[in-house]
């Protein structure tokens, strides 16, 4: 691992070849991408932590003397990852997103196409359906007020299958201290920006695009998904199976080859 600090980001590259950035979801951090590493020994991975998630607690993004002021967005999370990229010298990648995350992917493509050549969706999200929105706003409350101890608990059991919790222990410790491990202001303003967040402009999105959800996804559900491939043009959706919301924490190995075949067939 070597960790650079881009805007106040921490973020991993490292590896040859074309390069491949990560988007991590709400309450997750780079480490959410170590499981597929392994199956892209031939690319530059580059694992971006979000403003105000993980490590980044003091990303710019984050300040009030900022044009947005401090408030996040899909939007301004997008800019970032193009202002990391412009940093590693990266004209052009394959983007990798796992829930808010491939809102935050779809936002870059939609905006800037020719930055990304192909999107890979774990647990895919268009936007917030109005019962999400207000979840995320009565989050962003109750970190703020309660700390993140009891939403980490919820997000570990709620966002994994029944199959996972009951036989992959290290995966709910790993989710629950993902979570817990946030600065809980920065994980608030991140609920806030998910509840706000609105859909990319599909038809603006041409490059090739992997959709890969679990069909026990509670959180992202697979009707969204599929929906979600039917408005991009050039998508197609594969449905792992006893699988939550973590299809690269639940069911590494599936998701490492249909990674690492999607990418091989852009090459």
């Amino acid at each position: 691992m070597a960790v650079a600090w881009i805007d106040r980001m921490a973020v991993d590259s490292g590896g040859e070849g074309d390069a491949v950035v990560f988007v991590h979801g709400l309450g997750g951090t780079m480490n959410a991408w170590t499981p597929l590493l392994p199956a892209l020994g031939r690319w530059r991975c580059v694992r971006p932590e979000l403003p105000g998630a993980g490590r980044s607690r003091q990303a710019h993004a984050l300040g009030a003397a900022t044009p947005h002021r401090g408030v996040l967005s899909a939007e301004v999370h997008a800019e970032a990852l193009v202002r990391v990229c412009d940093a590693l010298g990266i004209a052009s990648a394959h983007f990798v997103g796992h829930s808010f995350g491939t809102l935050i992917a779809q936002h870059v493509a939609a905006s800037q196409p020719s930055r990304v050549r192909s999107l890979a969706l774990f647990g895919a999200l268009a936007e917030p359906g109005a019962p999400m929105r207000e979840a995320m706003h009565a989050r962003a409350a109750a970190a703020r007020e309660q700390g993140l101890f009891g939403i980490a608990e919820a997000v570990a059991q709620g966002g994994l299958a029944a199959s996972t919790r009951e036989s992959m222990p290290l995966a709910v410790a790993y989710v629950r201290e993902s979570v817990a491990g946030q600065d809980a202001e920065g994980y608030a303003r991140n609920c806030s920006a998910l509840a706000e967040a609105r859909a990319a402009r599909a038809e603006l999105i041409r490059c090739p695009v992997l959709v890969v959800n679990g069909d026990e996804d509670v959180v992202t559900p697979l009707s969204g998904a599929r929906q979600l491939a039917e408005r991009l043009p050039r998508a197609r959706l594969e449905v792992l199976a006893r699988c939550g919301h973590w299809p690269m924490i639940e069911r590494t190995p599936e998701s490492q080859r249909l990674l690492r075949d999607f990418l091989d067939r852009q090459r």
